[in-house]
């Protein structure tokens, strides 16, 4: 399955730096078991570790982002108990989207946004690709890419600093906005950082873009939404659990396509092999002459 980005945990734990909700510290009772993406924190998590800072540095970076996902999910729980968010499945925010007019704002970065949109939607991403060409920024691009960014086509991400302010400038504080991403989590960081700004009616769509069904929304773009976010060598080659389940459906003509490249990639592979096999003695024979 592929990997979150790199830094992720670092930049969602930025938007957590931000003024709390009162809340308690139980877990609230109203929930639906799974509302909240469990399963995907421990990766977030793991992945958000130091790098080459030492096994010392890199457990006391986890324990501290730890502490700050067990904060942020304590202040999320707490707005959606108090229906201060609200939570729609993607069915449900797709029927509200055309019958209402409620706004749908798209918050996830480019690279997934160019791939497949809501028609109609608007874009502001709480996160989006760092281009920084410092020599921090470079250093995180490296990281990434050498920790599975090769593998899932993940890139590094910074926060949009200017994203409340962005969102102000699109919608007055009483209207109706409805928050997605591609699974749900910077979606819920979003809807956070608008509340504390005064936004008054916020819909959180649980699961993303990532759960919806092609016929819950209208889109636009070249993949369908389950497929937005995959890249990388997984995706050339078919090997995505996104991809594996879009397999199921369409059958033996989507698995063929995946099967060429793979047979193709070997041919080329021993190709290679043969021609340094021959290069090789060759090279040795003019050094010695």
């Amino acid at each position: 399955m592929a990997a979150p980005p790199l830094g992720l945990a670092r930049q969602v734990a930025s938007v957590f730096a931000s003024p709390a909700v009162a809340h308690s510290s139980s877990r609230p009772r109203g929930l639906r078991p799974g509302l909240l993406p469990s399963k995907r924190w421990s990766g977030v998590v793991r992945m958000g570790a130091v790098v080459g800072g030492g096994q010392e540095g890199e457990e006391d970076e986890e324990l501290r982002q730890t502490k700050e996902q067990a904060a942020a999910r304590r202040r999320w729980e707490t707005l959606i108990r108090e229906q201060k968010i609200k939570t729609l499945t993607p069915r449900e925010a797709g029927y509200t989207f055309k019958l209402t007019d409620k706004a749908l704002l798209d918050v996830r970065p480019s690279n997934e946004r160019q791939k497949a949109w809501v028609k109609g939607s608007t874009w502001i991403p709480i996160f989006d690709i760092d281009t920084s060409v410092d020599l921090g920024g470079l250093s995180k691009k490296v990281s990434n890419f050498v920790m599975g960014g090769w593998w899932s086509g993940s890139s590094t991400l910074s926060f949009n600093k200017n994203f409340v302010q962005q969102v102000e400038e699109k919608f007055s504080k009483d209207t109706d906005v409805i928050l997605v991403c591609q699974k749900g989590l910077r979606s819920l960081a979003a809807c956070e950082q608008l509340y504390n700004a005064g936004f008054e009616n916020l819909f959180w769509v649980q699961g993303g873009l990532e759960a919806a069904e092609e016929e819950d929304f209208e889109r636009e773009g070249s993949q369908p939404f389950k497929l937005a976010a995959i890249g990388g060598v997984s995706e050339f080659f078919g090997w995505t659990d996104q991809q594996r389940r879009q397999a199921a459906k369409e059958g033996l003509g989507y698995r063929l396509v995946f099967t060429g490249r793979l047979v193709g990639a070997l041919v080329l592979l021993d190709a290679l092999f043969l021609g340094a096999q021959r290069i090789g003695p060759l090279l040795q024979e003019m050094q010695t002459h």
